[in-house]
């Protein structure tokens, strides 16, 4: 019964902090990285399709991705959906290919994107506390309905809490090199 709640709450933890990876993944940090991409889905007939789907991504050099489609025909739809991404970069597209020039980032702009990382790793740690509280209300359910002992309970619980510590260090870890990366210059 216990090991069950455990399993089922440490599962919980490990999907916020995947989900933490893949938000992170999608902020730039200066740097050219094809997975900037990965959020953008273009409306390739009627179906929305993500980019690396319908194009092979390059990057030539640190601050270039270029794009280049399988069916050229979808060109002006994939620069599209780019335009109308939160990316905040201008596609140049040469009639065979789409260029992402990724300029160097401000200041300014680096610590807007650290309180972006912040703000996903807050989202992060909530969800590893919610994991946490329903394990506790499920230890507690269980010592009422099922005549769990109390010291099984308190067991649980530290164990819970020693769940909960672990995964909320490892989204500290995370934000600390997110961080680091997007300060980076």
């Amino acid at each position: 019964m216990v090991d069950e709640i455990m399993l089922n709450a440490e599962e919980r933890m490990q999907k916020a902090l995947s989900s933490l990876g893949e938000a992170f993944s999608s902020v730039r940090t200066g740097r050219a990285n094809a997975m900037v991409l990965d959020r953008i889905r273009v409306d390739y007939y009627g179906a929305p399709t993500p980019v690396n789907q319908l194009a092979g991504v390059k990057t030539p050099d640190a601050h270039l991705l270029v794009i280049e489609p399988w069916d050229k025909g979808s060109l002006g739809a994939i620069e599209h959906a780019i335009l109308e991404s939160d990316l905040g970069i201008t596609p140049t597209n040469d009639g065979s290919v789409i260029r992402l020039s990724f300029p160097t980032l401000t200041e300014e702009r680096r610590r807007e994107l650290v309180k972006q990382c912040k703000a996903y790793a807050e989202e992060a740690r909530v969800a590893v506390r919610n994991a946490r509280r329903d394990a506790n209300t499920a230890v507690e359910r269980a010592v009422k309905n099922d005549g769990l002992p109390e010291d099984d309970q308190r067991r649980a619980e530290a164990e819970i809490q020693k769940l909960t510590d672990k995964y909320i260090a490892q989204v500290e870890e995370h934000f600390k090199k997110k961080e680091a990366e997007v300060m980076e210059i």
